[in-house]
């Protein structure tokens, strides 16, 4: 079992970006632009590693490999985002990894790419990018090639010798849990259970009851044995159910026009352990959009749109409307979920101003209103 803590220190510590390993300051899935540069480093570490696993690791300066870290990233569809602009595909997984030195926020991405013997090719275009083509590694780049790519074994031995290196021991485990209850959640309420004699979930969050359910706010979920946060949300409520061989996580959002009453069951996360050492993680999307009178709507639509211009503008804002700024990502996904298509589009041009607005809570409540959008688009 692979300790990914160290599999990101191992390699980083190995040497500079090359045909299996590539590290990123951060991800931009929100446009093509982003999407594209995605794609396309997974593309070429596939093609040029292909009877191993290849990586990226994300939330590390270039220059100097610091780790600062990035958002928690949830998206468990991100092989559908792969599976639509890529000929024989590889398989990848995205997995939080948290730092001792990070804020409880922040942690930094690991993406495994599996191993696969066929050619990886854009089957349609995006951004700049064409349909047809294919990229392979050059050094520390992902350039395009017209010539037939050899089958190459070259990396073998050095990524079996960084795996081996990364593997997990009792100690690293009996240290996270100390760590994730005595040191990190201190404040919260704090848990672990032992699936299979193998494998330590811990979580920690707020509890309270709301209409006879047990809720946890300020979430933090964590693999131990893999040094992987499995939930963090510092928005949402969850539900948490276990038995002797799964674990399930139940998501919920509080959504309202002008308050937040009513909670939606978002998503639901399963992970079944198994005897061998293996565990399944399945996802199952819950969410039901509210509808609202179209007519109101359209009046709460255009006085938000109005309140971002001003932002645009720096007009200043009036009371009332500073109050509103907080409610206007999950306002404008409402009128989006309800057929005002141009909504979201309006919300993501929005981001620089509410990202700069003096409540920090108006930028983590769009931040949050993205994630449930990502997820609802690639299911």
């Amino acid at each position: 079992m692979l300790n990914k803590r160290l599999l990101i220190k191992n390699l980083l510590a190995h040497n500079d970006e090359n045909s299996f390993y590539d590290k990123k300051r951060q991800l931009n899935l929100h446009s093509k632009e982003g999407k594209a540069k995605f794609l396309k480093h997974i593309c070429a570490l596939s093609n040029s590693n292909p009877v191993n696993n290849s990586y990226i690791v994300v939330g590390v300066e270039d220059e100097n490999n610091e780790i600062v870290g990035d958002d928690f990233f949830d998206d468990s569809k991100i092989q559908n985002l792969v599976n639509a602009y890529i000929e024989n595909p590889p398989k990848i997984q995205y997995e939080n990894v948290p730092f001792p030195n990070l804020p409880k926020d922040k942690v930094v991405g690991l993406v495994t790419i599996k191993p696969k013997s066929k050619t990886s090719s854009f089957k349609k275009g995006i951004h700049t990018i064409i349909a047809n083509t294919v990229f392979v590694r050059r050094g520390s780049n992902s350039m395009p090639t017209e010539e037939k790519i050899p089958f190459s074994k070259i990396n073998t031995e050095t990524i079996i010798s960084i795996e081996n290196n990364s593997r997990n021991s009792i100690e690293h485990t009996l240290d996270g849990v100390q760590d994730f209850i005595n040191n990190r959640h201190k404040d919260l309420f704090s848990k672990y259970k032992v699936f299979k004699e193998l494998f330590v979930v811990c979580w920690a969050g707020i509890k309270k009851n709301i209409r006879n359910n047990v809720f946890y706010s300020r979430v933090d979920i964590e693999l131990i044995n893999e040094q992987v946060k499995l939930f963090y949300s510092a928005q949402d409520d969850v539900t948490i159910e276990y038995d002797d061989v799964s674990f399930t996580i139940t998501e919920h959002i509080a959504l309202g026009i002008n308050d937040k009453t009513s909670y939606y069951p978002l998503e639901k996360l399963t992970i079944t352990f198994f005897d061998n050492g293996y565990y399944k993680m399945n996802t199952q999307m819950l969410f039901e959009p509210p509808q609202y009178n179209r007519k109101m709507l359209h009046h709460i639509y255009n006085s938000n749109i109005s309140i971002l211009k001003k932002m645009k503008k720096n007009i200043p804002l009036t009371e009332r409307e500073n109050k509103e700024v907080l409610n206007i990502p999950s306002t404008l996904m409402i009128c989006y979920l309800n057929g005002f298509e141009e909504a979201k589009q309006k919300l993501i041009e929005g981001k620089i101003y509410l990202k700069k607005f003096q409540n920090a809570d108006v930028y983590l409540e769009f931040k949050e209103v993205m994630r449930v959008l990502r997820k609802m688009k690639y299911n």
